[in-house]
């Protein structure tokens, strides 16, 4: 079985410069009101219809609000090959850590 490594914001920013790909996995309108910049967004119920979209040369951080959907999605790409960590505490620490936010909204938020 493998295991869920879970990175906190600065390790994540690391692999980013590493060339990681940070992949949020919240719903749609959770998207839109607040997000990293550079994110890829897939729904955590669309992961494994994209799966073959997935890098897997590549690191993937896995993102939801918090931290618990990120987790499920990285425990899903971990089983089927691909290298995944996910974000503990989620766009909630992203946030809180003072790393920017885009949104299609005036003012980007974390809901």
């Amino acid at each position: 079985m493998v295991e869920v490594r879970n990175v906190n914001v600065a390790e994540a920013l690391e692999l980013l410069d590493g060339g990681a790909l940070l992949l949020d996995v919240r719903e749609d309108n959770e998207w839109e009101s607040g997000r990293a910049p550079n994110a890829d967004h897939i729904a955590l119920n669309e992961v494994p219809d994209h799966l073959d979209e997935l890098p897997a040369g590549r690191t993937i951080i896995c993102v939801c609000r918090s931290g618990a959907r990120s987790g499920r999605a990285t425990k899903f790409l971990l089983d089927h090959g691909r290298d995944a960590v996910n974000l503990e505490g989620g766009m909630l620490a992203w946030s809180a850590e003072g790393e920017p936010l885009e949104g299609d909204v005036d003012e980007p938020t974390i809901i």
